[in-house]
């Protein structure tokens, strides 16, 4: 059964706003809560992805939903919540795969891979049973949205 938040959150109006918004309110109360929480963890399995800036070389941190996998790795979404481009940080990870994670209070050494062909499709199906408004992001975009399976570094 699909939550009063799924349903807010598929649609257009959600898209043009939460980008400002979201990833604002779960900086400051991952700041305020000492790096405990995030809000977005109420609703969704989450991290913060540290990438290196494509065009900048600085550290570049956003909050993302993810889904924690039972082998160490995480699936993370370049939804950018249905809007008609590919979010930076997807660009970030195609110019420089190395990245760190913070999940649960665990900062860890990263590397991205961007899935395709079967393994996406495998990937989004188990996306889409998570956080059904996924539909709804790849319906009203004409780009594939970016999966990206993120593994830890043994380095």
């Amino acid at each position: 059964m699909e939550t009063l938040m799924q349903k807010v959150s598929a649609t257009p109006t959600f898209a043009k706003i939460a980008p400002s918004i979201v990833p604002r309110l779960d900086k400051a109360v991952h700041r305020l809560s000492g790096g405990k929480f995030m809000l977005s963890q109420w609703m969704l399995p989450s991290l913060f992805l540290t990438t290196t800036g494509r065009k900048s070389g600085e550290p570049r941190t956003t909050p993302l939903a993810c889904m924690p996998r039972e082998d160490g790795t995480f699936l993370v979404v370049g939804s950018n919540f249905g809007r008609t481009s590919h979010p930076a940080w997807t660009g970030n990870l195609l110019a420089d795969a190395e990245a760190t994670v913070e999940h649960r209070g665990r900062t860890s050494a990263v590397r991205a891979r961007m899935l395709e062909g079967d393994e996406r499709e495998a990937a989004w199906s188990a996306l889409l049973r998570m956080w059904p408004p996924y539909a709804q992001y790849q319906a009203r975009v004409e780009r594939q949205i970016r999966v990206f399976q993120l593994e830890p570094r043994g380095d």
